[in-house]
């Protein structure tokens, strides 16, 4: 993502020039964009034209219009983002409040504006803009008959492919067709790899899977790199390691990135230190539950004692319409910083996001036990039980 222009005042309202790089950029805009802003960018209107003689055409004009963004749509596959809303500034095709749809697209610029660019927003333009900031692990999450070829970026686990393919039972007498239906198994798995993996970019590609599926599929790579010829196979041969996986499915992947040997690859990226943070959090729930809190009233209730030494919170929290809310956890973020605690913002469609977000999306590692957090819960679940006695 380029910066092309910012400008916002000292009561925090203004507006930032973007272009989009590349599709994971639609990603950062995603975050960006909220109900009530407005955005400004080139887009196709279609427009009626009456001739003399009373007849009416119709054409596609590109225009630039403003729209009041009313609803976000974003497709995670194609990384493709539509805004709706009204049009707020004339224009010679569109009328004052008529509805249009925008679709973001890579290399065409777009402005933004917000009544208040909050320390959150801002600091995700900051990382949109980093030119840093790119896919550099490839994971293959694989089974019998089944794998999934991922891209791991700061922000969002991509699948860029599933491969299906029914594999016929190992028989005695009938191996043969076993071994026939894994070999074009590991051709499809292979080919989606050459396709879709950027050796350039990429620092390490994650083979993972149960059993000796994984073995088995690295064999057949270095034989078929070797038999083909394929220079870039052979030269980046040492980026693929070999890890286990219980399955071949997507969800597999967030014990995969947590296996040390994973983590010791991938030590500079994002993506490591966001699962390394939730596995902090589950040792610690286990082993001291004291110093390990999920859901909004705890963690806040710990920051009032300045106790959190760690907030990890999902970016799905900043995009809620209730701006009050937004606001709320925005806040809770700039007093943990200044507290000297660290914040780790988890991605929504990372799978490390995913499992966050089924504590609720906020939780917490404190500096120091706090009992008396878990002695509320017990109140509240005991008043919770005398109500419904009583009821």
């Amino acid at each position: 993502m380029k910066l092309t222009g910012k400008f916002i005042d000292k009561d925090g309202k203004g507006h930032v020039s973007l272009i989009p790089d590349e599709p994971e950029d639609m990603w950062h805009a995603f975050n960006l964009i909220c109900e009530g802003d407005s955005v400004r960018a080139s887009t196709v209107r279609k427009v009626q034209n009456q001739t003399a003689t009373g007849s009416s055409t119709s054409s596609k004009i590109r225009t630039t219009l403003t729209i009041a963004v009313e609803s976000i749509d974003f497709d995670t596959q194609a990384c493709m983002l539509r805004l709706k809303g009204r049009n707020i500034e004339e224009n010679q095709y569109v009328k004052m409040g008529a509805y249009h749809t925008i679709d973001l697209e890579v290399n065409r610029k777009f402005t933004l504006t917000k009544e208040e660019w909050d320390s959150i927003s801002l600091e995700r333009v900051d990382q949109a803009c980093d030119p840093t900031q790119h896919a550099d692990v490839a994971a293959v999450v694989m089974q019998e008959g089944l794998a999934n070829i991922c891209l791991v970026t700061s922000s969002m686990t991509i699948v860029r492919a599933k491969i299906e393919q029914a594999i016929p039972r190992k028989r005695k007498g009938h191996a043969q067709q076993h071994e026939k239906g894994m070999q074009r198994f590991f051709e499809s798995v292979l080919q989606s790899i050459i396709r879709h993996v950027n050796f350039d970019v990429v620092k390490c590609v994650l083979i993972a899977s149960p059993g000796f599926v994984k073995d088995q599929f690295m064999e057949y790579l270095v034989q078929q790199a070797s038999k083909t010829d394929n220079k870039v196979l052979i030269d980046n041969r040492s980026k693929f390691l070999l890890v286990h996986a219980s399955s071949g499915f997507k969800h597999s992947l967030r014990e995969v990135l947590a296996d040390p040997a994973v983590v010791a690859k991938m030590a500079d990226t994002k993506a490591a230190g966001e699962v390394k943070a939730l596995d902090a959090f589950y040792a610690i729930l286990q082993t001291d539950p004291a110093r390990a809190f999920y859901g909004p009233a705890h963690v806040e209730k710990a920051n009032a004692s300045q106790a959190i030494e760690t907030l990890l919170i999902s970016d799905n929290l900043f995009r809620i319409q209730d701006v009050a809310q937004r606001k709320k956890y925005v806040t809770l973020v700039d007093s943990i910083r200044e507290n000297g605690g660290d914040v780790k913002i988890f991605s929504s469609l990372h799978v490390s996001g995913e499992q966050l977000a089924l504590l609720t999306g906020v939780a917490a590692i404190l500096r120091f036990p706090m009992p008396e957090l878990e002695e509320d819960e017990e109140e509240e679940a005991a008043g919770g039980e005398l109500d419904k006695d009583a009821s």
